[in-house]
């Protein structure tokens, strides 16, 4: 359609073309007097505007049919590409949708895993924590047991003072030697007054030791409603309490002096252990009881930590002393080791002397060989084995006889 079109186009153009130079030539011939020729012109004029009009006509209905045509295709492609793309976004939903299904898969399956292993670690953790509850309850029960135990025995004054007792006695034996203290010493001889614990310190003299009285106390029942009261926030029974305490200790500290203080045969002074930091802590905070004790009845008190600090200090004391005594022993050895150094140079001496003798022996011993060898050098060797069997030596029986 598009050909033909064009096919017209052609031919009115040529056409037009024809005419215009037919239009020139009449227009030449006019003008040389040639009137006859118009007519043919103006037909020719007619025939040509007739044959454009045609061709005008068929250009525009072959532009209109060609308009339809793209028209028609133009909507044929839209349609083919509506359809093209629609399957294409269709195949690309299902893909997607696939694989969003295939990742909701994947992250509910590592979710569900997940949750899983953190549920299963709590609740391994919550377990393990309820057994070690149940545990620490148990530990609990048996720990208020343990202590109602030791309210009983506190509560016993004889085995309050056994506790005391053996608690002073591991201090004790952290710190000293068994040689350098003793359990239930009688310290005045003949008093059959026996202290629990003696510290034993070198006398003024050698006739034997100076003893350090150590006695133990433990007023539980003024200490604990001291507590008790001060728990409460009750004025008045802390000062009752505390004066019962302060009490207890100076008729404790008055019995000490009187059976256990007995220079020359102890120090002049004893010392009063408590076995708890809080009970020490209470009798060293009221005011002048404690050089009350030492101005009175010469009584030192001490707590654990106090009495460990006054054992190391006597302990580097022993050390001196024993270095003190153990260097006079340390100069005797010296002495009896030069002297037998001097009789060890006389001895070296003698040996020397000898040893230089029997090298002179010897020279004189090698000149006679010497002397000798010449004597018998014309002399025929005999083999060894007769040498032997002749000087009757030991072992010559056995030796190998030489080959003729």
């Amino acid at each position: 359609m598009a050909g033909t079109a064009f096919a017209a186009l052609l031919v009115a153009g040529l056409t037009l073309a024809a005419g215009i130079v037919l239009l020139l030539r009449a227009s030449a011939l006019g003008r040389r007097g040639e009137p006859a020729i118009e007519p043919a012109l103006r037909r020719l004029d007619q025939g040509l505007r007739d044959e454009l009009s045609r061709g005008r006509g068929l250009a525009a209905e072959e532009a209109r049919q060609l308009r339809k045509e793209v028209s028609s295709a133009v909507i044929r492609l839209g349609e083919s590409l509506q359809r093209t793309v629609e399957g294409r976004l269709e195949a690309l939903r299902a893909d997607n949708a696939e694989k969003l299904e295939a990742m909701r898969a994947t992250v509910d399956e590592k979710l569900h895993k997940t949750l899983e292993d953190r549920l299963g670690a709590s609740f391994k953790l919550v377990s393990d924590q309820l057994e070690q509850v149940f545990k620490s309850m148990g530990e609990m029960q048996t720990l208020a047991a343990g202590v109602g135990d030791l309210k009983r025995v506190l509560s016993n004054v004889k085995a309050r003072g056994t506790w005391a007792e053996v608690s002073l006695g591991g201090i004790l034996a952290e710190v000293l030697t068994i040689e350098q203290y003793e359990r239930n010493v009688e310290i005045r001889p003949g008093s059959n007054q026996r202290v629990e614990f003696a510290i034993r310190l070198p006398g003024a003299d050698d006739n034997g030791p100076l003893w350090l009285p150590i006695d133990a106390k433990f007023p539980t029942e003024d200490y604990e409603r001291l507590c008790e009261a001060a728990a409460r926030a009750d004025g008045a029974a802390v000062e009752i309490a505390g004066k019962a305490i302060e009490a207890r200790i100076r008729h404790s500290a008055r019995d000490i002096c009187a059976k256990y203080i007995s220079p020359p045969y102890s120090t002049d002074f004893a010392l009063l252990f408590l076995p708890t930091e809080g009970l020490y802590a209470e009798i060293v905070r009221r005011p002048g009881l404690v050089d009350a004790l030492q101005r009175d009845w010469r009584i030192v008190i001490a707590g654990p930590t106090t009495l460990l600090a006054l054992l190391n200090s006597l302990r580097m004391g022993f050390r001196s002393l024993a270095i003190q005594q153990r260097s006079s022993e340390v100069w005797r050895i010296l002495r009896a080791v030069k002297t037998e150094f001097e009789k060890y140079g006389e001895v070296l001496d003698k040996v020397q002397k000898k040893l230089h003798e029997a090298s002179t022996t010897i020279d004189a011993v090698a000149v006679r060989r010497r002397q000798i060898d010449r004597k018998l050098a014309d002399v025929e060797i005999l083999p060894e084995r007769e040498a032997g069997l002749l000087l009757r030596l030991p072992g010559a029986a056995e030796m190998p006889a030489l080959d003729d």
